[in-house]
C-alpha cells in the first residue's frame, strides 16, 4: 500500500479533489468525508506535508473571514444580549472542562468540542485548533461530532420552536445561541420566519467576534511550562480585516469576495483534516467524544432556551 500510494495518478487526484472545494456544490461534510477515504484508502501523498498546510490555510481562512463581519453591527448585538451570549460561552467551556475530565477524554479534543459548541461550530474550531496546536486527528474528530448534531438540529429545532409556539425573535435568539455552525442556523431559522432569519443571523455574526477572546484564553490554557504566552498571528489580522471593514466601508464589494473565498478555503481546510484521519484513530478515541458533544449541546439548548423564557 505504501509504494500505491506514490503512484503519480494519485497525488494528482488529491490535488483536484482539495481544488474542487473550492467550488460551491462542495459541503463541508462532504469534504471532510472525502479526505477521510483518501485517508483510509491509503491515497494521501507523502510528498505533501497535510498538517503543516492545514494550520497555514486554517490560518488565512480565519482572516478571511473577518472581512465579513460587520463590526458596529456585532458589537451593538453582543452588547444587547451580553449577559446571555457570555454566559452560554463560559458555562459551556466551564462544563467542556469538567466533562472532559469526567470521560477521560484527550484535553486539546474535548476543548475543541466545547469551542465548537460555545461559539460557531467548525469555524471556532478551525480558529482554536491552531492556536492550541492542536493535530489533525483532534480536529477530525471534535468536526464530525459537531457536524452531525448541527445536521440534527437543522430538522429538530423548527419542529421544537413551533412545538413551544416561540416567537420570531425568540426561536431566532435561541437558534443563534444553541445551533453550532451558522449555516444551520441560517437553515433553521429560514423555515421558521423572516423575522427568526434576521435575528439568528445577527446574533450569530456577533457571537464570532467571540472567537477572539476564546482563542486568546486558549493559548494561554494551553501553553506549554516553559513557553511564554503569545498571541496567534491570525487573530490580531482577522481583527485588523474587522476594523479595516468598519473604517473603509467603500470596499464591501471586495470584502465581501474575500469573505466568500475565506469560506471556501476553509472547506479545503476541512478536507485536508479528513485526509488525516484514519479508522484506526477513531476507534481509539472511543464514543467518549461523540458522547461530550451531545451533553454539552444539550446542556446550551436547554439552558438557555430557560434563559429566554
Amino acid at each position: 500500500m505504501a509504494l500505491f500510494s506514490q503512484r503519480p495518478w494519485q497525488f494528482w487526484l488529491f490535488v483536484a479533489l482539495a481544488f474542487s472545494c473550492l467550488l460551491p456544490v462542495m459541503t463541508s461534510p462532504l469534504a471532510l468525508i472525502l479526505g477521510f477515504a483518501l485517508a483510509n484508502l491509503g491515497w494521501v501523498p507523502t510528498s505533501i506535508d497535510v498538517g503543516r498546510l492545514t494550520k497555514r490555510l486554517l490560518s488565512l481562512s480565519i482572516i478571511g473571514l473577518g472581512f465579513g463581519i460587520n463590526l458596529q453591527q456585532a458589537i451593538e448585538v453582543s452588547s444587547q444580549g451580553l449577559p446571555l451570549i457570555v454566559g452560554s460561552i463560559v458555562t459551556t467551556l466551564l462544563l467542556t472542562l469538567a466533562l472532559t475530565k469526567l470521560l477521560n477524554i484527550d484535553a486539546k479534543t474535548g476543548y475543541l468540542i466545547g469551542a465548537g459548541t460555545a461559539i460557531c461550530g467548525g469555524s471556532a474550531i478551525a480558529a482554536v485548533a491552531p492556536a492550541i496546536n492542536a493535530k489533525n486527528d483532534q480536529m477530525a474528530v471534535a468536526l464530525a461530532c459537531v457536524f452531525i448534531l448541527n445536521a440534527l438540529a437543522l430538522f429538530v429545532f423548527p419542529v421544537l420552536g413551533h412545538a413551544l409556539e416561540m416567537s420570531q425573535y425568540d426561536f431566532g435568539l435561541w437558534a443563534a445561541i444553541a445551533i453550532h455552525d451558522t449555516s444551520s442556523v441560517v437553515g433553521a431559522a429560514s423555515s421558521f420566519g423572516e423575522e427568526a432569519l434576521v435575528t439568528a443571523t445577527t446574533v450569530k455574526l456577533a457571537r464570532a467576534l467571540w472567537i477572539i477572546p476564546l482563542a486568546l484564553v486558549s493559548t494561554w490554557l494551553f501553553k506549554g511550562k516553559n513557553q511564554q504566552f503569545s498571541v496567534p498571528y491570525f487573530i490580531i489580522w482577522y481583527l485588523v480585516a474587522m476594523v479595516f471593514c468598519y473604517l473603509l466601508p467603500q470596499g464591501a464589494s471586495v470584502y465581501q469576495l474575500i469573505f466568500e473565498v475565506a469560506k471556501r478555503t476553509l472547506v479545503v481546510c476541512l478536507f485536508l483534516i479528513g485526509a488525516g484521519i484514519t479508522v484506526a484513530k477513531m476507534k481509539q478515541t472511543g464514543y467518549r467524544p461523540m458522547l461530550l458533544a451531545v451533553l454539552l449541546w444539550l446542556a446550551i439548548a436547554s439552558g438557555s432556551l430557560w434563559a429566554i423564557y
